[in-house]
Parts: C-alpha cells; structure tokens; sequence
C-alpha cells in the first residue's frame, strides 16, 4: 500500500478563497501533499481536475464541494462532497435527500465541522451539524484545522495573535467531536474520519496590520488525512481520482498533523487465524486477535477500545494481543511547542 498524502476542505476564488485552484496546485509542490481536494460553497467547479508538476513532484487537483442550505438561518449541516458526477447543490434544504444524491451520483460524503462554534467577535456564528438522523454518510471531518481556532481564541487580540503565530492553535480534535465518533462506530457504525484544512487564506486588515489568515502553504503542512492507497499517482486522472475516492470510503486513512514531525508512515494492523485487517477493515473474531501499531518516529501512544484507552504506551510501536471483540483505533500525541499535541488519530479496526 502507498501512503499518499491528502489535503482537503479548502475555497477558491470560485467562493470565498484568495487563490485559484492552479494557484493552489503550485502552493502544493513546495509541500508533501499528493493530492488536494478542493470544496468550494455550493459550487461544482468544471474543467479544473488537472495534475500538476515540478521535476518528478507531481499533485493531483481535484474540485469537489462543500454543500450547504444557503437560505436557511443561521447557516448548519454543511456537507464535504467528494467524487460526485454533478451538482447537487440545489438538495441542500434537506440532507437525507442530498446524502442520497451523492451516493446515486457516485460520490461520498463527510459531514464537514461536526461542532463549529460561534466567534463573535469576527460575525462568525455556530454552523455545527444538527441533524444527527441522516443516514448513509460516508464519515465525518474529525479534525478542522479554521474550527479549532474558535474554540481556543477567547477574544479579538487572541485571534490576532494566533494569526501571526497560528502553529500554536492545533491541539487536536475538539472533545465533543472525537465523543460523537466514539459513541458511532462503538455501535458497529462504519463512520471514516478525515482531517480538513478550511483553507481561505483571507486578507485581513486591522488597522495598519494587514496579514493573509493562514495561507494555503501553512494548511497544507498541517492537518492533512493520508490514505493508505493501491498504488502511487499514476498520472491517469480518472484511474487516480477513483483510487483516493476508494481509499476514503473504505476507511483506509488516517488523520496526522505534520508540522511537529512527518506522520507519514504510520501503520495499524490486526491478524487472526481469519487473516489480516487494517484501518477501514473488518475482521472476524474468533480467539485471540493480535494489534500492530508502528510509528514514524517515537510518540505517546493510546490504543481506545470502544472509547476507552485500553494500553498506553511511549515509543514508536506498540503491540496488543485482544481476547474479546471491539472497535478499536489509534491516537498519538508528541510534545510540540510546550504542549502535548495530538499527532495522529488511525481509523478504527472493527472486530466482530
């Protein structure tokens, strides 16, 4: 399997973002990301899907969408729309009838800032998810790299702070956020977490400071979702955009923040008498079951079972023998500017 490295959830100046989708191809070969999906609001982008190039370096450019009922007051359920054959913009009033549309158009769907809160002192308002009844998503953005500034900025001058200095925002996912996918995929629930940017790269002025909030470089170095692929970019569009699209619905991913160290690399596997099983997967149980984790570089490392840390551990890799069933999955932590900062949150193993 290849590990490619995947950056999603941002905007252009289709919608409400500062660059074009060829600017952000380019931005992209300076990074290590392999492919960007880009979701602009409420509108598919034709004739833009193109890779891009610099010596051997190549990254895959796909348009996507980000879904949202525009009419509705205040804004929620905004909806990440990969792979899908056409524009289903105009289901957005309600999600059920949209989720479906995905799935007949060939698409997946992650619900996008499951809880968003509100920054009132820039006009930004709650745009959480609400309606917890949909069915038939694909799986949620666990980690949103523009959210998380709201909930750790308590005021204006602190906002403006983590603007000059924005490595110091990502902590991790936000607790309500990891709980909801806990309580999920606790209940057999095959629900895929992925890490978005919400990239705008915004200029913003206060006064005589005039400063581009969080330009598309500084994302894509941060809270990338790398998936576990069949085989590097082949440079066939078509035959590349569905083997990422097939890795994400599967599961086969993990989210990994890769400004404090590189989380390429990292591996979580299962192996029974029944055969083997990684993130994404299911396998069946049936005595005991062996669980491999191996890191790219030494870390804090928490094996949850159903929600609960069941083994922690410091190194770069743990093993774990399970005798019962269970959902399980990965979460790793390592000092990063006087903090303890997650690193990389694996998509569970289910053992049935």
């Amino acid at each position: 399997m290849h590990d490619l490295t995947v950056n999603l959830h941002m905007h252009t100046t289709y919608s409400d973002g500062s660059g074009t989708h060829a600017d952000l191809g380019r931005i992209a070969l300076k990074t290590s990301v392999d492919v960007l999906l880009v979701t602009d609001h409420n509108v598919l982008v034709d004739g833009v899907n193109a890779y891009y190039r610099d010596g051997k370096r190549r990254v895959l450019v796909l348009a996507c969408e980000e879904i949202h009922d525009q009419a509705r007051d205040p804004q929620k359920n905004h909806l990440l729309v990969f792979g899908a054959d056409r524009e289903l913009a105009p289901l957005a009033k309600n999600p059920q009838s949209l989720v479906d549309a995905v799935h007949d158009a060939g698409g997946i769907s992650f619900i996008a800032h499951p809880n968003d809160p509100a920054m009132p002192d820039f006009g930004e308002t709650d745009i959480s998810w609400t309606d917890w009844d949909v069915t038939g998503i694909t799986g949620i953005e666990l980690w949103n790299g523009f959210s998380e500034l709201k909930s750790v900025a308590k005021g204006k001058w602190d906002a403006v702070a983590y603007a000059f200095f924005p490595e110091l925002i990502p902590h991790g996912p936000l607790t309500k956020t990891l709980q909801r996918w806990d309580e999920q995929i606790a209940k057999g629930q095959r629900v895929v977490a992925i890490g978005g940017s919400d990239a705008h790269a915004e200029h913003k002025s206060l006064g005589p400071i005039h400063k581009v909030i969080f330009p598309y470089e500084y994302h894509f170095k941060m809270i990338n979702t790398h998936i576990l692929a069949a085989s590097a970019l082949t440079g066939d569009l078509l035959r590349d955009k569905r083997m990422v699209m097939d890795a994400l619905a599967a599961g086969h991913c993990f989210v990994g923040y890769d400004l404090p160290a590189p989380t390429r690399g990292f591996q979580f596997s299962a192996q029974s008498k029944f055969g083997n099983a990684s993130m994404g997967d299911e396998i069946k149980f049936s005595g005991p079951v062996t669980l491999q984790v191996k890191l790219p570089s030494a870390a804090e490392i928490r094996l949850i079972r159903n929600g609960r840390v069941v083994k922690s551990t410091r190194g770069e890799a743990m093993v774990y023998i399970t005798t019962e069933p269970g959902v399980f999955r990965v979460e790793a932590y390592r000092q990063f500017i006087g903090k303890l900062r997650g690193w990389i949150f694996s998509n569970p193993i289910y053992i049935h």
